[in-house]
């Protein structure tokens, strides 16, 4: 900025009146606290817990609905990562036994077709929604290596299998060629398993088109005739699908409902269950009480003022990449750099000028402080502290002989990336430009903060290979429908609120410019958009899962999922974080009572 440009005084800078937070020091306790180690008598209950459902899941006591039924209340229960390579084998052999031994699934009931064909194809298995006339079918059987990451390939197998020409759910319908309501109305199990199967359709699958439709009006109407923990967990499917839910999210909540199944293994899968809620929850507490320690000591709330205060609410990104226990380390970094990019948003929305925000942008290009030596205290704070994390990463990857040159390289471009698309925004706000909804999602896709978040994850997980950065750089196809699905609902939630002030436009703003639509038309078509990246999304999850590591593709599918639940019912959680309470103290807080 020259002279003849001075900087506006903070009084005449815009402002949001963001809320603070509520949380203080809650979590700044947790930091160094010795109380959160696991002790020895903790672990071996774990353990002990942990050999006895192995042996439950791979018993030849059990049939293949048990076995279905058990994989599925241990992914509900968020403790399927202790159980990966059991599961794999498990569906391997469920697959290969209707495949080899000429089992007809038409000839199984709805609750059984429907889960079998959610869990495997939630697992990659490109289980197909119908079946054609034909003596011969290949099929190709992979399985996923979990220590190596990778596929193997075990062949195919041509078999001859006597099927119709119709779906497999297709006998379910009645000869008006509509859902048949004695089969699939009446019974409340049925139709759940339904719904939730139909979550992972793809472009074309009509019948599950019709299957979700169908099955979500019917529920609906009846939510108020069912017990309360039963119309608690349909209410919560019907708000958030299991394929559109993050499963530790609802752990909790599903612990209460399995045990008052009759089936219900309280003895071990339960108690392992809560005893690896407890042991987690303690690691969650220790990452946030250690990154709000950080926020404390580089004093934001006084250095940067006008920003969000969003510790506690910033960690659910990072926790929605991997919320395994073994990624606890790269959690920190992930929500330090995220906290930092809500910084730099903030900053970019209601703070800067257009001036100074081009110099901002030039100093992360260049990754040179010298670039906004003229700029206002609060940039310098920003830039310091991202400079800061560069330099932790450093330090990491040479502890775990990481290529830091590799990681940081690619890092630091993401970032650079999404600054460089705010700076877009900024321009089109600063001329009252407002783009077309094409324009704005070419830029949306950084904005969003996928693409960075997926290659965080990338850098400081076991993947960080040239590869593995070079697929992620050019915007894969389920990263960008990953993307459409983060942005689109954010917009929904939060549209309204922005432009109270002056505010770049939104997907709302835009698609009413391109379509000549009014905004109540806006939004059925922003929400038909968002409907089509899922089923985006779930196809190239089936097509990428021999070539990309199925937790990096997890990673991309749950920044989508983590929006679905933060942007829910058109509120912006993230900003106004009061929404989020109850939420954080189940997930993050309270203990639960084992």
């Amino acid at each position: 900025m020259t002279s003849s440009q001075p900087a506006p005084s903070n009084s005449k800078r815009p402002s949001a009146n963001f809320a603070p937070s509520i949380w203080h020091d809650t979590f700044q306790k947790y930091a160094d606290s010795e109380s959160l180690e696991v002790n020895e008598i903790m672990k071996q209950e774990v353990q002990m817990h942990k050999e006895k459902v192995k042996m439950n899941l791979l018993s030849n006591d059990n049939n293949i609905l048990q076995r279905l039924s058990l994989i599925d209340s241990i992914q509900r229960l968020s403790i399927s990562y202790h159980f990966e390579n059991e599961i794999d084998r498990i569906l391997v052999h469920i697959h290969n036994d209707f495949i080899n031994k000429d089992l007809a699934i038409e000839e199984c009931d709805l609750h059984f077709t429907a889960l079998f064909f959610r869990l495997l194809r939630q697992k990659g298995y490109n289980i197909s929604s119908g079946t054609y006339r034909t003596n011969f079918f290949i099929f190709y059987i992979y399985h996923y290596n979990i220590k190596r990451y990778q596929f193997i390939n075990y062949g195919f197998t041509l078999v001859s299998i006597n099927m119709n020409y119709t779906d497999v759910f297709n006998k379910f319908k009645n000869k008006k060629g509509e859902f048949d309501e004695i089969i699939v109305a009446q019974d409340v199990e049925r139709m759940w398993s339904l719904y939730e199967a139909a979550q992972l359709r793809v472009h074309g699958e009509d019948i599950l088109e019709e299957a979700h439709k169908f099955t979500y009006n019917k529920l609906k109407s009846i939510t108020n005739q069912l017990s309360p923990s039963l119309a608690n967990q349909v209410n919560q499917s019907l708000q958030q699908p299991l394929d559109k839910a993050i499963p530790r999210m609802k752990a909790r909540s599903y612990m209460s409902f399995y045990e008052e199944n009759p089936s219900c293994d309280k003895v071990d899968l339960l108690s392992l269950a809560k005893l690896d809620f407890n042991m987690v929850q303690k690691l969650y507490k220790k990452e946030i009480g250690s990154n709000t320690k950080w926020w404390r000591e580089l004093d934001f709330a006084t250095k940067v003022p006008y920003a969000r205060d969003r510790v506690v609410e910033g960690f659910f990104w990072p926790f929605a990449t991997n919320s395994e226990p073994k990624y606890s380390t790269g959690r920190q970094m992930i929500t330090k750099l995220a906290i930092c990019i809500s910084l730099v948003d903030d900053t970019f929305d209601v703070y800067g000028t257009v001036e100074e925000l081009e110099l901002f942008t030039k100093a992360i290009q260049r990754w040179d402080i010298q670039c906004i030596e003229s700029l206002p205290d609060c940039f310098k704070v920003i830039f310091n502290a991202i400079m800061e994390c560069w330099m932790e990463i450093e330090v990491f990857m040479n502890d775990v002989g990481g290529d830091s040159n590799l990681v940081l390289q690619h890092v630091k471009q993401a970032f650079s990336n999404i600054v460089q698309a705010y700076m877009v925004e900024a321009k089109w706000c600063h001329e009252d430009y407002i783009p077309t909804y094409d324009e704005y999602m070419i830029n949306g896709i950084l904005t969003s903060g996928s693409p960075w978040f997926t290659t965080v994850f990338i850098a400081l997980g076991e993947f960080a290979s040239k590869e593995m950065f070079d697929w992620i750089s050019n915007i894969p196809f389920i990263l960008k429908a990953s993307s459409f699905a983060g942005r689109l609902t954010n917009d929904l939630s939060s549209h309204k609120f922005e432009q109270q002030r002056k505010h770049v436009a939104s997907a709302v703003e835009s698609c009413m410019k391109q379509y000549n639509f009014s905004e109540e038309e806006a939004y059925e078509f922003i929400k038909k958009d968002i409907n089509d990246s899922w089923k985006d999304m779930n196809e190239e999850y089936l097509k990428l899962t021999e070539e990309i590591p199925r937790p990096i593709l997890d990673c991309i599918v749950n920044l989508a999922r983590i929006c679905e639940f933060i942007y829910a019912n058109f509120e912006d959680k993230y900003t106004n974080c009061e929404l989020l309470n109850d939420d954080i103290m189940a997930l993050l807080l309270d203990p639960i009572v084992v």
